[in-house]
């Protein structure tokens, strides 16, 4: 009666205002006789309200590791509202206690889709609890997570004089303060109250009514309610920069790590990453490091082999439970380091905002050959794998195109040219990494000497013991690059991939690009001695050459 009579006051307020009540099935007629009898009133008059799924018992969906499981107690509470005429087609559902929903828990997800056809959900937790007008939205799995707000009112907030801090505190809210400017600052707000709100002192019937009365009295807005998955397409169509999530470590935040699995560690999170740019000796750093005993790189891709590519493209999407299955749980977490190699992490604009919201203390290593140089293997490379358009075009048509060149002509140029633009990309990493924990390693100096490299990168790092490169590598004068030495004098080198022997580039090209890259290679220049690292090799006799020309 009192759910009606505060909706039906409402409704002369805010046109369509209906409340969404979920239901834990378990617990039906399980308290004393009125409260019971309140369960049959509440069914009585189903039909006048909106409905969405709780969990069957209640329980915390974080804490079910089997899919399967999950969903059969979802089953529970969807055949409680089949056998008591409770709506079931609103596409809405609510977690108990944020549990699963941020951080995620995939089978949650997964279990909503495939037993309640669940479109939207809400939350408090994302990106964080605090401060609350931070809270975004974001689609995961297909499902739209909305921003929940906070209203003031508990299960324990029922009596009006006895109101933490005292009623004044409740009407402050209301008149002007916290609760009216969360109406006022968000285009859509959701708010999430008990059932014992509307009884007792009828806080819920209160607070509401009171502040839409105010809403109305001192600003010009108009209110209304929509059902749940037209309120999520609307707010996506006004915030449409929020579908894509924004990762973040669950063990820096506690509520987030007290709602998420007690079998996920971030202990299985990578401590650094070697992001590129492709086509200058990132397989060999990683091919190196895998030498020392401390050091565990990610288990394969079975589509991109040692990439995960995570951070700059759809596999970003699939959630932080896929990218650390892809590393093993580590033995010791303080003195075990384990990383990954994406090389085109180093040029993708997403990478480095992504990569410090998860990582945010892991130490980043780039190696950079001359862009020149970079830009010619990379269109090599594309040869190698029957590029019809690498093989089609000579490396100079390809580096001049001009902007009237056919798209795919266009592609290439920009595969071949815009990764060497290595101050801007290094200012972009700089912009979400403090310098001391970005590494520029000279990829001509790693070609030539990789033991001194590897000291540097192993000091870098902070791993122990230092691993003896010197004794560890070989030069092989067939492959033309440096190998592990094993036991009884064999070698184990990279792929046949490696190491291919290609023309020389032609003069246009290297006059070209000296001068394409000329203002770029001085930046990085200005770059490097402000990061107080020193200047590689090649680009000291790039700016020399271009001094000259």
């Amino acid at each position: 009666q009192a759910l009606l009579s505060t909706q039906n006051k409402l409704r002369t307020l805010v046109p369509n205002f209906t409340f969404n009540l979920g239901f834990s099935g378990k617990f039906y007629h399980t308290g004393t006789d009125e409260e019971d009898e309140g369960d049959d009133m509440l069914l009585k008059h189903r039909k006048e309200f909106w409905w969405f799924p709780h969990m069957w018992s209640h329980m915390q969906p974080h804490l079910f590791h089997n899919v399967t499981v999950l969903a059969e107690q979802m089953k529970l509470n969807k055949q409680f509202a089949v056998e008591h005429g409770i709506p079931t087609d609103l596409g809405y559902a609510v977690a108990p206690h944020h549990s699963g929903v941020y951080p995620v828990h995939t089978q949650l997800y997964e279990a909503w889709k495939s037993v309640w056809s669940i479109q939207v959900t809400s939350t408090e937790e994302y990106p964080h609890l605090r401060p609350a007008r931070y809270r975004r939205g974001f689609i995961h799995n297909g499902i739209m997570v909305l921003p929940r707000q906070t209203c003031g009112l508990f299960t324990h907030t029922i009596f009006y004089n006895e109101y933490p801090g005292g009623s004044k505190e409740l009407d402050k809210s209301i008149r002007g303060g916290e609760l009216f400017l969360t109406v006022l600052l968000n285009p859509i707000s959701i708010f999430m109250t008990h059932l014992s709100n509307y009884g007792n002192d009828r806080l819920g019937l209160y607070t509401f009514e009171s502040l839409v009365k105010f809403v109305q009295c001192w600003t010009n807005l108009r209110l209304q309610t929509l059902p749940p998955v037209q309120l999520a397409k609307k707010y996506f169509e006004i915030f449409p920069q929020e579908k894509n999530p924004l990762w973040q470590n669950p063990c820096d935040d506690k509520r987030h790590k007290d709602i998420w699995s007690k079998e996920k560690t971030c202990d299985r999170l990578p401590k650094f990453l070697i992001v590129g740019p492709q086509k200058t000796g990132t397989t060999a750093v990683h091919f190196f490091l895998t030498m020392h005993p401390a050091v565990t790189s990610n288990f394969p891709s079975p589509s991109t082999f040692e990439e995960i590519q995570f951070f700059n493209g759809p596999n970003y999407h699939k959630g932080i439970d896929w990218y650390m299955e892809f590393f093993p749980i580590p033995s010791n977490a303080s003195t075990d380091f384990m990383f990954e190699k994406s090389a085109n992490y180093f040029d993708t604009e997403v990478v480095p905002k992504r990569g410090a919201a998860l990582l945010p203390r892991a130490k980043i290593i780039t190696v950079l050959i001359n862009p020149a140089d970079r830009a010619y293997s990379w269109y090599q490379h594309q040869r190698a794998h029957n590029d019809p358009v690498a093989l089609n075009y000579t490396f100079y048509q390809v580096i001049s195109a001009k902007s009237q060149a056919p798209q795919e002509l266009r592609n290439l140029q920009s595969r071949c040219l815009l990764p060497g633009w290595y101050s801007a990309h290094l200012e972009r990493w700089l912009t979400y990494y403090p310098s001391g924990q970005l590494l520029i390693v000279d990829g001509q100096e790693l070609r030539h000497n990789p033991a001194s490299v590897m000291d540097n990168i192993q000091k870098f790092l902070g791993v122990t013991p230092l691993f003896n490169y010197t004794q560890a590598l070989r030069f092989d004068e067939a492959k033309g690059f440096w190998c592990q030495l094993l036991d009884g004098g064999k070698t184990k080198c990279l792929g046949k991939s490696k190491g291919r022997k290609y023309p020389d580039m032609d003069s246009s090209s290297r006059l070209f690009l000296r001068d394409f890259y000329r203002e770029h290679n001085i930046e990085l220049s200005k770059l490097m001695n402000r990061l107080g690292q020193p200047l590689p090799t090649w680009l000291r006799e790039e700016l020399q050459n271009s001094s000259w020309s």
